[in-house]
């Protein structure tokens, strides 16, 4: 069994140029539109009620949150480090336009100019997979990343479709990973996932 045994919160930052220091490629990006329940994923992920805070006001938080996590693997009681990032979410209509143009304008340079970033998480509401503003997030990721960097599609709130529907989706988005916090489907997927992703980028980067 994979699992984050121990998460708390580190800093918040308003740019690139405010973020933590940090040596390792060990951060993992939470990157969403507001309101698909990206608070509640890392909760969930954390197994926390309240390492990150559920905003009733969507597009309220306007800082990157940095979270240190340890990632255990129980069968060989291996370990990685990972810094969580919890991004502001994109494309709140209600945010003024002159907010809405700073803001993601640090978004867009934290993401493409970050080289502690291993791992992007993209989440999208299952029910809204082909929103224009989740294509634009896929082909800026797409643009960027880096050959050390891995992307993955993560549709939250399956709980919300049936069997079938779920199907259709995965075969439309092939390699994409379903969760539903409240449920906790998917979790351990998707912390397996994290795990094996800086797992291999620790021993890639391991000359000793």
């Amino acid at each position: 069994m994979i699992e984050i045994i121990n998460a708390s919160f580190v800093t918040s930052a308003p740019n690139v140029e405010s973020a933590p220091e940090n040596e390792y490629l060990n951060e993992v990006v939470f990157m969403a539109r507001s309101n698909v329940g990206k608070s509640s994923l890392l909760n969930a992920l954390s197994n926390r009620k309240s390492l990150a805070k559920v905003s009733a006001t969507p597009g309220k938080t306007r800082l990157i949150n940095f979270f240190d996590a340890t990632i255990l693997d129980r069968e060989s009681d291996e370990r990685v480090l990972a810094m969580l990032v919890d991004l502001p979410g994109f494309g709140y209509a209600k945010v003024s336009k002159s907010i809405k143009s700073d803001w993601e304008k640090n978004l867009t340079n934290f993401v493409a100019e970050r080289k502690q970033i291993k791992l992007f998480l993209h989440l999208v509401d299952c029910r809204h997979p082909h929103l224009e503003i989740d294509r634009s997030v896929d082909e800026f990721l797409g643009q960027i990343c880096r050959e050390d960097q891995k992307i993955v599609r993560v549709f939250t709130k399956i709980d919300k479709l049936n069997q079938k529907e779920q199907s259709k989706l995965l075969r439309e988005f092939p390699g994409a990973i379903m969760v539903s916090s409240s449920k906790k489907r998917g979790i351990a997927k998707l912390v397996s996932i994290i795990y094996h992703t800086l797992k291999e980028g620790e021993d890639a980067t391991d000359v000793s």
